[in-house]
């Protein structure tokens, strides 16, 4: 089976992110199989400029994983006394003000952010292990298919932490509060029925239809019109925060746009 990004030219490659773009599709790969896609910062920043280098044909954005595993979560040596060469170890950020690591940090979620801006429809395609950070980055996509060994798991809790890298957010609207603080609390394992089940995830298939449920899926959601897909998802997901009648006027004035748009009629 051909892999998504398979003979395309990369857009970007480096510190473990790839970023290939094939017309309407970019995919976006973690390279680092011999260490489970495990995450650090230069990964997060290769992240961000992944999503500031998608063309503006890019209407669906592709997130999978080379290996065995999704991604193992935050590398360890992030919390070893010499961190990574280059960045300061995550002690040492412990020991700043909390003006900077609260900068520091909101850096680090931007990877984690652009994944569900107006403009694309992202999914994640999930295999093996997505662990603590990985679990967040798999959150911070529109959608998740994922294959029938996967491993869910959100652990900074039991290692004293908790989970910042924006998934809380997602988690608690897919599979609402108390699972999701059981899921945090305990640390456990979501397997794929489970994940499919509660709305973690979309779609669960065998390991080996992986890229191909993604690719169908893929052409999918490119059958509708661009700007029809972009006012549905802004829609749909201000639908939370707003009142039902709220959300009744917001349908309104996204269907006169759109009549507008397609009647050839000005504001």
């Amino acid at each position: 089976m051909a892999s998504l990004d398979k003979d395309l030219d990369p857009v970007l490659d480096k510190d473990g992110v790839r970023l290939t773009v094939d017309d309407a599709i970019a995919t976006v790969t973690l390279t680092n199989a011999a260490k489970r896609n495990a995450q650090s910062p230069a990964l997060w920043r290769a992240l961000t400029e992944a999503g500031r280098s998608l063309p503006g044909t890019v209407r669906v954005v592709v997130l999978r994983a080379e290996g065995k595993s999704f991604s193992a979560g935050l590398d360890r040596q992030a919390f070893t006394p010499e961190g990574f060469d280059g960045e300061p170890s995550f002690i040492d950020l412990a020991r700043g003000t909390d003006a900077d690591l609260d900068a520091t940090i909101a850096e680090y979620q931007e990877a984690f952010t652009w994944w569900r801006r107006s403009d694309v429809v992202s999914i994640a395609a999930v295999q093996g292990h997505a662990i603590g950070a990985g679990f967040q980055l798999a959150l911070a996509c529109d959608l998740r298919v994922v294959a029938d060994d996967v491993q869910f798991a959100m652990r900074e809790t039991s290692l004293g932490l908790v989970p910042d890298l924006t998934g809380t957010h997602p988690l608690v609207g897919l599979v609402g509060y108390a699972r999701a603080l059981e899921i945090c609390a305990t640390g456990r394992f979501v397997a794929a029925e489970e994940a499919e089940r509660t709305g973690l995830a979309n779609l669960a298939v065998a390991a080996g239809e992986l890229d191909d449920a993604v690719r169908d899926l893929a052409a999918a959601l490119l059958a509708a019109p661009r700007d029809a897909v972009i006012e549905t998802k802004a829609l749909l997901r201000g639908a939370r925060e707003r009142t039902y009648e709220e959300q009744r006027r917001a349908e309104r004035a996204a269907q006169a746009r759109r009549l507008r748009d397609l009647a050839g009629v000005g504001d």
